[in-house]
């Protein structure tokens, strides 16, 4: 790692006189814990979108893994609200042949939701599943998910956070 001296960059081995030694300030890694982290409140448009693309895309900010400072044990991921999960799209054939399965926990219980009814009635909950699906199974990965608000509609109540806009068509992450 170089270290910028006087304007120009030089090795992290500083020279005294005769004797060589270490920059071991430029080595020490820094792991974020619940006090250092910084997090920012992100709007996200769902309209148009691919759900896979759009829930992959989510979920690397909700871990945090877009930040220089993730750390793999610490919610370092931001606030993300999601608006217009109703105008969401699917590819090939998946609007028809996509089901969502449930268990009740009674023998012979099993439940089976078609996308499009799950679509027409929660459909906020088509782009929850994806998100989760997408993130640890784990107690961190429960936390992180309480971070994620989603809307059908264009509205949200998170305008006081002043949330910034990501296009996700124009960045990559």
């Amino acid at each position: 790692m170089a270290i910028k001296k006087n304007g120009y960059f030089c090795s992290p081995f500083l020279e005294n006189e005769n004797n060589i030694t270490v920059n071991t300030l430029s080595y020490k890694t820094v792991s974020a814990n619940k006090q250092t982290v910084e997090k920012n409140w992100v709007l996200i448009d769902a309209e148009g979108q691919t759900l896979g693309r759009l829930a992959s895309n989510v979920a690397k900010i909700l871990r945090g893994k877009n930040k220089p400072s993730f750390t793999p044990h610490v919610d370092t991921g931001d606030n993300v609200i999601v608006i217009n999960a109703e105008k969401i799209k699917l590819t090939g054939n998946k609007e028809q042949a996509k089901t969502y399965i449930r268990h009740t926990g009674y023998p012979g219980g099993m439940r089976q939701t078609p996308y499009l009814r799950m679509l027409k009635e929660h459909p906020t909950r088509v782009v929850e599943y994806a998100v989760r699906g997408m993130l640890p199974k784990n107690r961190l990965g429960r936390v992180i998910l309480k971070n994620l608000y989603v809307y059908a509609g264009s509205e949200h109540k998170h305008a006081a956070q002043k949330p910034t806009t990501i296009d996700l068509n124009k960045i990559k992450l």
